[in-house]
């Protein structure tokens, strides 16, 4: 695939928006514990290694994710979905670790290669010349050479 099929924007907007808002909001949820709470997720290895409380370390946690779902927004979405597909697998690491929860392991691995897919349409989007040109028609020469 030599050009960036436009067909495939629908998906990569969707793979998007789906990995920069779902870690906002989860992260920011790591302050109000509306959703879940997140500290019966923290495995007891990781509570006995991290030096400060499970409390204090998930809203260390939620500010990672916030940071790393407005990486996939912005311009930097091919950064951003190696972040949270790297993140997602430790999560799943951490999720194995507590001796349950093995469903939700298997989900944000399933969400991790969703991640990764995106990087990787993220990549072909870039990197095609004709979607430059159309974004940039006074690139028109670079591109016709």
């Amino acid at each position: 695939m030599n050009a960036f099929d436009s067909r495939l924007n629908v998906s990569w907007w969707a793979l998007k928006l789906g990995l920069g808002l779902g870690p906002i909001i989860a992260g920011i949820d790591k302050y109000f514990n509306k959703l879940t709470d997140w500290t019966m997720y923290l495995s007891p290895l990781a509570t006995r290694i991290v030096p400060v409380s499970a409390s204090t370390f998930m809203h260390i946690v939620g500010a990672i994710e916030i940071i790393a779902g407005i990486i996939v927004l912005s311009r930097w979405t091919k950064i951003g979905a190696y972040i949270v597909a790297l993140w997602l697998l430790g999560i799943a690491v951490n999720l194995l670790t507590t001796g349950m929860f093995y469903d939700l392991a298997m989900r944000d691995v399933e969400i991790a290669i969703g991640a990764f897919a995106l990087a990787q349409l993220s990549s072909l989007r870039v990197e095609d010349p004709v979607a430059q040109q159309q974004k940039n028609p006074s690139s028109q020469f670079a591109v016709n050479r």
